[in-house]
């Protein structure tokens, strides 16, 4: 558990300080100079050599842009003499109160260490049991003695921090945080590992007392339990390595966030995120992804998006995400190379990871990806790797072949089209009496007329439908051959 303050002063009203050398001492062979220091009604001493004044200036030149030229110049001979301690006495003692002068409300931490400030002034004292208290947290606490009392189960009350702005959570249930809700108006940054099942818990601790809850300045229409405060400072969330199923509607509290990391979850989808309009960054990787459908309704404008180690099929939903620009699909499942064209036409994608995924060992698989770029594919970046010349003209040959063959397809297409439009016409199935045949055929004798006459009309069909096909071919061979069909028939 960890707390992060401004480092300003407990009272407006700061106590005058003050900084005197008053004397030297030799020690071996170095001199320590003696530094009286006036905080207030208090005074302490501290001694330094110059060594020590030499490594504050070079902590404070590159920290708090200190003026390299302030502190006198080191010198090698006669460093000891008497003359030379006396002039460095007073430049160090000028170099000391103009420092204080330059900070004269939140001192610097290693000139406040420097003038053990950490020691015996109200403000150093607190700000190095913060930074303690952040960086070994329960750790740094007294022993209980002989209770039974256990120190990882002690709750946390954050009621008493009026303007924190930085808190992180680690391997403590957010069960025995208490207070949370008290930093709605003043926290920007929110970070909880290993302490939550849900985002509910941490974002509306008062959902458990108030199940029908909705934020403030929100008209509904069912009945409302509570009204629940925003988080309105609050402008990145970080809730990876936790045990976080769902993005439940407790998001709708964190309008402000711009980066939201959900890494290393157990989600398997993603909803509720479009209530959050000023999101930019967002890490979804290592949940239980399969499919991101129509991902532009919910992820808005983000620009960059981690989706690494999931179990990603298909990019078909990341399709309209128009304002992307960085984007890692590392370590999924995408095995076809079809699949890129679903971001190959997203105008601001400039970085994009697909290691580890199957189609990594398809040959020359960089040139192949990156051709479904277009001309975009000198922008972008794959893999870490920025694209060579060579590259290019490989991609260049993979698109004129890939044009050529779409060309082809179209002229195929056509001419498939024509063959079918010029087509003849099916033969018509005409059906005629016995009397409309004998007009073509020749007469035939009287003592045959009549059992052919009353042959079956079927018979009459078939002549008939073999002669209009006939007659649909060469005229020559036609006539010859339907004159065969009726001397037969007669």
């Amino acid at each position: 558990f960890g707390v992060r303050m401004d480092s300003a002063p407990f009272s407006e009203e700061l106590s005058e300080r003050k900084v005197c050398v008053v004397g030297s001492e030799l020690v071996e062979n170095y001199t320590v100079y003696i530094i009286d220091v006036t905080d207030g009604k208090h005074r302490w001493t501290v001694k330094h050599r110059y060594s020590d004044f030499h490594d504050l200036h070079e902590k404070l030149a590159a920290e708090k842009k200190v003026d390299r030229r302030l502190l006198p110049p080191k010198k090698i001979l006669g460093k000891n003499s008497k003359s030379l301690v006396e002039r460095r006495q007073k430049e160090l003692e000028l170099y000391l109160q103009t420092l204080l002068l330059q900070f004269p409300q939140a001192t610097p931490t290693a000139l406040a260490c420097f003038l053990h400030f950490h020691l015996y002034e109200i403000n150093g004292i607190t700000a190095a049991l913060a930074e303690e208290l952040f960086h070994k947290g329960e750790f740094c606490l007294c022993p209980v003695g002989s209770s039974d009392i256990q120190e990882s189960s002690l709750p946390f009350d954050l009621s008493v921090f009026k303007s924190l702005l930085q808190i992180q959570i680690s391997d403590c249930s957010s069960e025995q945080i208490e207070g949370l809700s008290t930093l709605r108006t003043s926290l920007e940054t929110m970070n909880v590992h290993q302490s939550t099942q849900s985002m509910m818990s941490v974002l509306v601790p008062e959902a458990a007392e108030f199940p029908q809850w909705e934020p403030e300045g929100v008209e509904s229409v069912c009945p409302v339990t509570a009204l629940v405060p925003v988080w309105c400072q609050l402008t990145t969330l970080d809730l990876s390595h936790n045990d976080i199923s769902c993005i439940d509607n407790s998001v709708r509290l964190i309008p402000k966030v711009e980066f939201l990391d959900l890494s290393s979850n157990q989600l398997s989808s993603v909803e509720n995120l479009q209530h959050l309009y000023n999101l930019v960054h967002v890490d979804l990787s290592y949940n239980n992804l399969q499919v991101l459908e129509a991902a532009h309704t919910r992820l808005g404008n983000i620009k960059t998006l981690n989706l690494a180690g999931n179990q990603l099929q298909n990019l078909s939903g990341l399709s309209k995400l128009y304002s992307l620009v960085n984007l890692d699909l590392s370590h999924n499942q995408l095995d076809q190379l079809e699949e890129i064209r679903n971001i190959g036409s997203l105008p601001c994608l400039e970085k994009l990871s697909l290691a580890g995924n199957p189609m990594c060992i398809i040959p020359d698989y960089r040139t192949k990806v990156l051709a479904q770029f277009g001309d975009r594919a000198a922008e972008v970046c794959l893999d870490s790797r920025v694209t060579t010349e060579k590259e290019l003209d490989t991609v260049e040959v993979l698109k004129a072949i890939q044009k050529a063959k779409e060309v082809k397809d179209r002229m195929s297409s056509g001419d498939k089209k024509i063959s079918e439009d010029t087509r003849p016409p099916a033969a018509p199935v005409l059906c005629s009496s016995s009397s409309s045949l004998s007009s073509s055929a020749p007469p035939a004798s009287s003592s045959s007329s009549c059992p052919a006459q009353q042959a079956s009309s079927q018979g009459n069909h078939v002549c008939i439908r073999l002669k209009e096909v006939l007659l649909v071919g060469s005229s020559g061979g036609s006539s010859r051959t339907v004159s065969k069909m009726n001397s037969s028939w007669s």
